[in-house]
């Protein structure tokens, strides 16, 4: 959301309040941050943009706010409910239209997202970002469960169980394009330790040696397939789960971004979801032919943006949540159509999503509110909300233990959340956890991603069980 300065007075007061901002404060802030003159003509092609990214912030604590794509020598003023944060001198730009702060969180902050005013001159532009303050959710449970945590590969990012196999498929890429490194490995759920492994095949066209890297990962037991989501390349591909052995590589552009897959097995159709648009693709997993698509369209302004998927084979049900507008959709796969459409009051960036058939309720974890939702299927009712942790990015619930499992990648932890809304154990997940799998026998697999080179908890996965 940009502010433009000289639109302020188009401006309903009733947006600005919605920022966090008063007319009377931010003239106040305007007036004592720009005292070398007034109505000044704003830069049109301002493209500055500002953020405490990659950082978790907590009360009491110290958020770093960076800057990027300022004019050099741009002067910066920051300011948060009225109040000026950047310190008695503005901030300069400096020749590479950066800059760089440290801005004490007061330790009575209120835990969520906080409007910060950007107010520049030289030349006249301003905006705003949001910085957000996460909760600090105290281990525990450490008693009660156990984990067995191994080293897999770098760039770990999903995994899946396969029943009939008794193996766990995970997959891992390395880097932004062009993405040389990635893995599909077939690991011993009991021992954690790789069996095998393939480097997926170089992208046909490309002369930069990027491969098919793969991401998402769902297992086909009625036919002994891996399928997994090429994101970087809008796709998927199948592999065999004996030798891992391509089965099938679907041409680029297939599926857009594509994020998560599900197989329902017995129905033969597998599902992808594709962050950043409204369409879920859809396989015949017996054929492999692509299918038409399921196109979702949600009730509130924004744009649709779908995320993971939960499956419920047994009543013909896909879950899925978006988090561009932060709703729920319950798919009715025979018809191929969203049967219902939720609103997640007290969501943000809703990225996660699993479904607790037996009880109709559904768990949303929101990266951009650090919580866990359970949602009454039925009516779409909100009936707990839980902070688990900055950054909640997945979860999984396992209806053998009737816990749901939440991978908090900015807290570095893994909660265990009873279907009353009651934290169970909150244990240490390593740097960035980024995926829970069940194995239907009561124990999880979480994944974790790396922070750096020197990283000692790097790209694990971690066996939790009960003790």
């Amino acid at each position: 959301m940009y502010i433009n300065l000289n639109s302020i007075r188009r401006t309903p007061a009733s947006l600005l309040r919605k920022a966090g901002l008063s007319v009377a404060v931010l003239a106040l802030s305007i007036s004592s941050a720009y005292a070398a003159g007034t109505f000044i003509q704003p830069d049109t092609s301002f493209k500055g943009s500002a953020g405490a990214w990659g950082s978790v912030n907590y009360a009491g604590g110290e958020a770093t706010i960076t800057g990027r794509a300022f004019t050099p020598g741009q002067e910066i003023v920051l300011s948060q409910n009225g109040q000026v944060i950047s310190g008695k001198a503005p901030l300069v730009a400096d020749k590479d239209g950066a800059f760089e702060l440290k801005v004490a969180i007061p330790a009575d902050a209120e835990v969520g997202q906080h409007t910060v005013v950007i107010q520049a001159s030289k030349p006249n532009a301003a905006s705003v970002f949001d910085l957000k303050v996460s909760p600090k959710v105290p281990l525990s449970g450490q008693d009660a469960f156990e984990l067995q945590s191994q080293h897999l590969a770098p760039g770990v990012y999903q995994s899946a169980y396969s029943a009939k196999s008794d193996r766990l498929f995970v997959t891992s890429a390395v880097g932004r394009p062009p993405v040389k490194e990635s893995q599909l490995l077939k690991v011993n759920p009991k021992t954690l330790a790789i069996e095998s492994s393939i480097k997926p095949a170089v992208q046909d066209g490309r002369d930069d040696g990027q491969v098919q890297a793969v991401y998402g990962v769902g297992v086909d037991d009625a036919n002994g397939n891996v399928w997994v989501t090429n994101t970087r390349s809008d796709t998927v591909a199948v592999y065999k789960q004996s030798d891992l052995s391509l089965v099938k590589q679907f041409p680029n552009d297939t599926a857009s971004h594509a994020r998560d897959v599900v197989v329902d097995a017995k129905n033969h159709r597998a599902y992808a979801s594709s962050p950043g648009s409204n369409i879920i693709t859809v396989f015949d997993t017996k054929t492999l032919d692509v299918l038409p698509p399921i196109a979702l369209r949600g009730k509130t302004r924004g744009d649709v943006s779908l995320m993971s998927l939960a499956l419920d084979a047994g009543h013909g049900k896909l879950y899925t949540v978006s988090s561009g507008t932060n709703e729920l959709f319950i798919v009715d796969l025979k018809k191929g159509e969203a049967e219902q459409v939720y609103a997640l009051p007290g969501a943000r960036n809703a990225s996660g999503v699993a479904v607790d058939v037996k009880n109709q309720q559904v768990y949303v974890a929101s990266q951009g509110s650090d919580n866990l939702l359970i949602v009454d299927a039925k009516d779409g009712k909100v009936l707990h909300t839980i902070a688990v942790g900055a950054g909640a990015l997945n979860v999984a619930f396992d209806p053998v233990r009737e816990l749901a499992y939440v991978a908090n990648r900015g807290a570095g932890t893994v909660t265990l959340v009873n279907p009353k809304g009651q934290i169970v154990a909150n244990l240490e997940g390593g740097s960035y956890p980024n995926h829970v799998a069940l194995d239907g026998k009561g124990n999880a697999f979480l994944l974790n991603k790396a922070k750096g080179k020197d990283d000692a908890t790097a790209d694990r996965i971690s066996l939790i069980h009960a003790k």
